[in-house]
């Protein structure tokens, strides 16, 4: 079966806002990675829309750094499905999904393939409270943010939930990758 990871930048206080972080060469190196092991993304309508048409036209053009339009390319040509009751249209090889969270993820992680990547903040956080979730791939910004969204926030999880370390990686950004895995 295919494993859910999701994926987040987090600042030291808990913010998942897009706008507090670093987003340099080695970062985006990192996340480049992460979307060769994977062939389907999977996103609410707010992170999709702050990805779509952003990185897809960076692929295009390739008017980013290097690392940038090797980022913008991986993320261009993976699967996507995006969950939006209000989204009109989605671009490219992309999905739309308006109801049915739960089932459908269920269904994607029976389907053969690689895994799925789920990013943002409102689908994952459904997600984690329905125990779908099954790898936490956080980076830990060295940043104080004060305000913006929250992980978790109104989630109401069944139990605490159990993780284990099993890789850390520290970028010369004071950035921290930790990657855990659900105990069973």
């Amino acid at each position: 079966m295919r494993k859910l990871i999701f994926a987040i930048n987090i600042t030291l206080d808990g913010c998942c806002d897009h706008t507090k972080g670093i987003a340099d060469a080695e970062l985006h190196q990192y996340f480049t990675n992460l979307l060769r092991e994977v062939d389907l993304q999977v996103f609410g309508r707010k992170t999709y829309e702050l990805m779509v048409p952003f990185w897809p036209e960076m692929a295009r053009s390739q008017s980013g750094t290097p690392t940038e339009n090797e980022f913008a390319r991986a993320f261009d040509s993976l699967h996507k499905v995006v969950f939006s009751r209000t989204l009109e249209s989605a671009e490219g090889n992309t999905r739309m999904v308006r109801t049915g969270l739960e089932d459908e993820i269920r269904k994607l992680k029976q389907q053969p393939g690689k895994d799925i990547l789920v990013g943002g903040v409102n689908v994952p956080s459904q997600l984690i409270e329905l125990g779908l979730v099954d790898e936490f791939r956080f980076v830990v910004q060295p940043i104080i943010a004060g305000e913006g969204t929250r992980l978790l926030a109104g989630v109401s999880l069944p139990e605490t939930l159990q993780l284990k370390l099993v890789e850390s990686k520290g970028f010369k950004s004071g950035c921290v990758a930790l990657r855990y895995v659900k105990q069973e």
